[in-house]
Formats: structure tokens, sequence, C-alpha cells
């Protein structure tokens, strides 16, 4: 048997490898702030929110895991196994960007929200994968934080791109529509997308398979059909790690909780900081829709209209300012959690992160000032560094190489699951439950955080040179 060996890379080549995140990451930050503000924009209700969002758990409960189990069976000499993926990927990304700011209806805004999500989880499972086919196990948690570094610094920037926009060229919305500066943000989105993956792929090449895993790829290929993809995803889950089946009870907390954060973020800002009701812009966008068709509206009627409008947008540039600094604080922190997973366990400092996360979203509601709701986001960012590297390093060894793809398919079905869940009960809840009240969602979201740091105690691993492995 022809061993393959991997062999540890500089500082520079991890970073190399990883660039590509940061514009698949910029996109999921516009997700995160600016979609639900533009589904408002034009015209949708609070309720509605979660619905419109199935798009993300969808694509990604059937993208991903297909897109793994094909990429495990692919090899070009000149373009690798898992980079055509995420290339492809970023260009449909890139596309479904430019165009969503032109969105002049919510079905519109719906229908390239899914080009985009699928775009954007086609790039992302093989780049998880590409991490693990990359790196020796003793750099793997290296690789996924520096992953996690990217992931900060593309989410920060498109948050931040929202809120310097909307500072220099906001306003009032003299039509009631999509603001001029939600363009440029998704412009320089478009342009992040697909500059940053070229450059991985320019500057990283794949590790060749060796002779043995060649025939062997040939041999699988000439037996393939139309469901071989799926029969492998089936496999894989019966054959699943105990530790991945611990993994995704986690994850049902803190997948719908981070949904309920990301969609309900802004609406209670409005109406902590803002003091902007539903009803207060729903009313304000009629009277000026009416002024702008020409018909006559009482002067102090259209300047509260527009002053209600005005406090929206700060709410959305608002969202954008805390988003940003909690993925800047992600940035900073997501390397510096190592030497802390390589002492105490990956285990432990993870758990500690998603209990901090928890306690800042019980926090937020409590806070009307600007500047003062930015200090919960540091606990967030701490914690959404932890989420984005730590739980991969934990599980990467457990994962046989050569179903890496696959798997990372599988652990992104355990996110978009919870996800999927949370699209097709939440609306329900927060109408009924939660009395339509943002705040009660954010609450809620801490709670479920708490519960996932909890659930965490019940994976069983062992620790070897500061590796989690099964």
């Amino acid at each position: 048997m022809n061993k393959k060996i991997i062999p540890k890379l500089s500082f520079w080549q991890i970073w190399n490898m990883n660039v590509g995140f940061f514009g698949i990451q910029y996109s999921f930050g516009l997700q995160q702030t600016a979609v639900n503000p533009l589904y408002s924009f034009l015209g949708a209700h609070a309720e509605q929110l979660p619905i419109l969002n199935l798009a993300g758990p969808v694509t990604g409960l059937l993208i991903q895991p297909l897109i793994g189990a094909i990429s495990d069976k692919t090899w070009s000499v000149k373009w690798g196994r898992r980079k055509p993926f995420f290339l492809l990927g970023a260009i449909f990304c890139s596309l479904a960007l430019f165009a969503f700011p032109f969105s002049s209806s919510i079905w519109m805004a719906v229908g390239l929200l899914w080009i985009l999500d699928a775009a954007n989880n086609t790039a992302m499972e093989p780049y998880r994968a590409f991490i693990g086919d990359k790196l020796p196990e003793e750099q793997q948690t290296y690789g996924f934080q520096m992953q996690s570094l990217f992931v900060g610094g593309g989410i920060t920037l498109a948050n931040l791109s929202l809120f310097v926009f909307q500072k220099y060229f906001g306003g009032t919305s003299e039509s009631g529509g999509i603001p001029i500066w939600v363009y440029y943000s998704f412009f320089l989105g478009s342009f992040c997308s697909i500059a940053s993956v070229v450059w991985s792929v320019y500057k990283t090449p794949e590790i060749p398979p060796t002779e043995e895993e060649l025939i062997k790829l040939k041999a699988e290929k000439e037996n393939d059909t139309l469901f071989t993809p799926f029969i492998d995803i089936f496999n894989a889950i019966v054959k699943m790690p105990k530790i991945l089946w611990q993994l995704a009870l986690v994850y049902l907390f803190q997948w719908y909780a981070l949904f309920c954060y990301w969609q309900f973020a802004t609406p209670m800002i409005k109406q902590t900081i803002y003091h902007v009701s539903e009803a207060d812009e729903e009313k304000a966008n009629r009277l000026i829709q009416l002024s702008h068709k020409g018909i006559s509206v009482v002067q102090s009627d259209l300047s509260w209209a527009k002053d209600i409008l005005n406090r929206v947008e700060l709410a959305v540039g608002q969202t954008g300012l805390m988003n940003g600094f909690y993925n800047f604080i992600t940035m900073i922190s997501a390397l510096l959690l190592i030497p802390f997973a390589i002492k105490y366990s990956s285990k432990n400092v993870y758990t500690f992160c998603l209990m901090g996360t928890g306690v800042s979203l019980l926090l937020l509601p409590l806070i009307n000032d600007e500047l003062m709701i930015l200090l919960p986001m540091v606990l967030f960012g701490i914690g959404w560094a932890a989420m984005m590297g730590l739980p991969y390093s934990m599980v990467s060894p457990s994962i046989p190489s050569e179903k890496r793809g696959v798997y990372m398919g599988v652990i992104n079905m355990m996110i978009v699951i919870p996800m999927l869940i949370q699209t097709l009960t939440f609306g329900f809840f927060y109408k009924h439950v939660l009395s339509s009240n943002p705040s009660n969602a954010i609450t809620t979201a801490g709670v479920l955080f708490l519960f996932a740091a909890a659930s965490v105690a019940l994976i069983k691993q062992n620790k070897i040179s500061g590796i989690i492995v099964k």
C-alpha cells in the first residue's frame, strides 16, 4: 500500500488556502444582516421572516452532502478534487450578490436567495474537507481556527460595509424601497466572493491521490449510477462515528438559536434603541408610497413617516455594526483559542464559549444604547470563533479520510436541520407564544445556547497530543 504523506504547512500556506473562505463568508454576513431587512424594505412582516429564509436550510440539507459525496470521488490533474466545486460556487455566488439589491419584489429576492444559498453551499462544503485533506492531524485545529479567522474577517467586512455605506450614503428612503447604500454592500460582496476564492485556487495545490487511491476511484466510478451519491450519504450516516451523533444534539440548540438571532436582531434594535414598532414601520411605508404616487399627504404625517423610515435604516446599520464588531472579535480570538483548546481540551473551551454566547443574547434586549449594546457582542464573537472551528477539529480525526467530503456534508445536515425546523416552527411560536415581540425571540435564543452548552457534556472523547479524537 502506498501511504499518503501529508506534510506540515507553514503559516502563510495555511493562510493562503483559507483566503477563499473570506469571500464565502462575506456573502454569509450579508445574509445574516442585510437579507431580512431587505425583505422588510420590500414589505415583509416579521412573522414571515423564518419561512422566507427557508432557502438556507433546504439547500444546505441537499447540496452540501451531495457535493461532498461527489467530490470524494473526483480527481483532476489540472483542477484537483475540491477546488472545482468552490470555484464554481463562488462564480454563481458573485452573480447572485450582484443581482440581489435589484429585487423588485419579495419573491424575486427569495428566488435570488435560493441561488445564493445553493452557490454558497457548493463552495463551503468542499472547503471544510479541503482543510482536512491538506493538513496532518496535529495541524487541523490550527487550520480550522484559521478558517474561523476568515469567517470573522468576511462577515466583519460585510457588516461594517452596511454600517459605513448607510452612514455616508444613507438617508430617508424617498420611495420606500431598497436604499441605494444597500446596493454598494452587495456589489462589494460580489467582487470579494470571486476574487478571494481565485486567490486560494491559484495559491494552493491539492495533494494528489496515491496510485492505490486512483485505482480505487476508477473502479468505483465504473460502477457509479445516478443514485450513488445518495447511497454514499445513507451509508455514511449509518456508519457515522458516535461523536458525530453527540455533536448533533449540541447543534440542534446552537443553530436554531443562531437563526433566531440573525432574523430578529434588527427588529429587536428597532424596538429597544430606535423605538419603532412594526405597525409604525408599516404605516410609514404606506404614507411614503402614497406620497410617491402623487396622493396628497399631510406634511406632518409625511415628516413623521420619513423620520420612522430613517430610524429603520439606522437600525439596519446598527445591526451591521454589531455583527461586524462580533466578527472582528472572532478574528482576534480565533487563533488565541488554540492554546486554550490544547491545554484545557476543545470540549471545555467549546462549552465555556457557548455559555458566554447565551449570556450575551440574554443581555441584548436589556440594553437601549448604541454603544453599550456592543459589549455583549464580545462574548458572542468569542463564541462564534469557537463554533466555526472547534467542533470540526474535534470530529475531523474520527472521520475516514476517503469519506471526508461526505461526512463534512453530513455535519452540515446537522446544522441545517435545526435551521429548517426553525423556519417551519418559529413563525407560529413568535406570533402566538412570544407575542410578536422580537426581544422575546432574542431571549429565547440565549436560553437555547445555554442548553447547547449543557449538551456538550454528553460528548465523549479522548485527548492525544492536544488533538481530540474518538
